[in-house]
């Protein structure tokens, strides 16, 4: 496909990344020529310097026969401005930009054709916000995602000793719960994949990937760790965009406490929140901290725009008694170097954006894709479509597809059945199959499979 993004800050960048490792002809648009020298010297893509809606300079990208048009600078008006060009003069089939404000994301129509011609919107504070409610839904999981709307789900959770599991086999699984239909996708062990099969033993530290229905997550977690108790006790540090959307997602069911350093901002959050405790002052104060009694919080949120002030103040909430700490961190290169040691989970906002953004890109019928392991590999969720002739997939036992290698079928969704992956389940037409490819070189091949031949027309 022929892609052109503008902005080339974490997000624009991190999808160039993805899209040039799979044979895409990328064109990056900004502003700013050194990080465009940057990307170009590392990635095989072509640079654009100049503001990203301007008529000329989209012209120069390649817009008049650009397959897709991606808006992910730093500005809402010039991502809507940028797609309204791309549609008027030069007719770009899909046109996806990043729209932060809510102002503009709750006004109706104001997004279709007839208006501000955008096919798929993608809010990044609302991704991330999404992403760190699931993980306080299950204390103790590391990812949580949802498939089929939300009735599987895929968690990764770290094996711990004394988990009823840990030294035993995968085979063992489904006798110690023959009620609980679930499947063990994938296995990493000190960074590197393993693909699980029934006499694979599970270690303690082992990052387990597995995937059953919604209902059954907290069963199949007791069995890997120890089941943390709900999380109650909230402490966010930051009040921005992403803080303020999470404390009004939990006030209701959790008690939650901001901390920010900007006055005027606590002002503004105290008015717009109903039972979210503001506090003004510094997420790195140990006297704040104390005073408010960091010891008995359950989850303790650093969600501020400043990755130093995240990881200094997840480690001195550590320190001083909070439970568990969750980080959000900008640079991807931090991510690795702090997650496991003091800090429990650290999120990094680009990764959890690009999934949505990749699911457009991806060929064959692709309605969910999540980028697991910081990018190193994927999960997928494909509709099957066609019949025996025209499918590689429909009509056939799952051990029958000839799946790439470093693929792994973990769950089939038929209506709302979370049918289990064993090797004698026949894939049907219109079911939803959750793929996880551990090798992102193979994706291409994930894509082909469910192409449907020309015979089905």
């Amino acid at each position: 496909m022929k892609i052109i993004i503008l902005g080339a800050g974490q997000v624009g960048g991190t999808l160039a990344e993805h899209l040039a490792h799979e044979e895409n002809d990328i064109t990056v648009v900004d502003t700013d020529s050194e990080r465009l020298r940057e990307l170009h010297n590392r990635l095989d893509i072509r640079t654009v310097t100049g503001p990203a809606s301007y008529p000329q300079i989209l012209r120069q990208a390649g817009g008049e026969d650009a397959d897709m048009l991606i808006a992910v600078t730093n500005s809402d008006e010039v991502n809507m401005i940028a797609c309204q060009i791309a549609h008027s003069l030069f007719h770009t089939p899909t046109k996806i930009a990043r729209v932060r404000s809510t102002a503009y994301l709750t006004r109706k129509g104001l997004f279709s054709h007839d208006a501000i011609p955008v096919d798929v919107l993608i809010s990044p504070e609302q991704v991330v916000t999404d992403h760190i409610r699931r993980l306080i839904e299950y204390p103790g999981a590391l990812q949580v995602l949802d498939f089929a709307n939300g009735v599987a789900q895929l968690v990764a959770v770290k094996a711990y000793y004394g988990g009823p599991l840990v030294g035993q086999e995968l085979g063992f699984l489904r006798r110690h719960m023959p009620n609980v239909d679930t499947r063990v996708a994938a296995i990493y062990r000190r960074n590197r994949p393993i693909i699980p099969r029934g006499d694979t033993v599970i270690e303690a530290d082992d990052e387990v990937f597995f995937i059953a229905a919604r209902k059954d997550i907290r069963t199949v977690m007791g069995e890997l760790r120890r089941v943390d108790r709900n999380f109650r006790r909230v402490v966010i540090a930051g009040g921005g965009h992403i803080g303020e959307r999470l404390a009004e997602t939990l006030e209701h069911s959790h008690q939650v406490k901001i901390i920010e350093h900007s006055l005027a901002r606590c002002t503004d959050l105290s008015e717009r929140l109903d039972r979210t405790v503001v506090l003004h002052g510094s997420a790195t104060s140990k006297r704040l901290l104390l005073e408010e009694n960091i010891e008995d919080c359950d989850i303790f949120c650093a969600l501020t725009n400043d990755d130093e002030v995240n990881i200094m103040s997840s480690m001195l909430a550590k320190r001083l008694g909070a439970k568990k700490v969750l980080t959000l961190i900008n640079n991807a290169a931090y991510v690795d170097l702090v997650q496991g040691g003091e800090i429990d989970i650290a999120i990094s906002p680009q990764q959890a954006t690009i999934g949505g953004l990749l699911t457009h890109v991806r060929k064959g019928d692709i309605v969910n894709v999540h980028s697991l392991r910081r990018g190193a590999a994927e999960a997928i969720e494909a509709i099957a479509h066609g019949d025996e002739r025209s499918s590689k997939v429909v009509g056939r036992r799952i051990e029958d597809i000839n799946l790439p290698e470093g693929t792994t079928i973990g769950a089939v969704v038929r209506g709302k059945e979370v049918l289990v992956a064993h090797h004698d389940l026949v894939v049907e037409s219109n079911d939803h199959v959750i793929l996880f490819v551990v090798d992102k070189r193979r994706i291409r091949e994930v894509e082909r499979l469910f192409q449907v031949g020309l015979t089905f027309f």
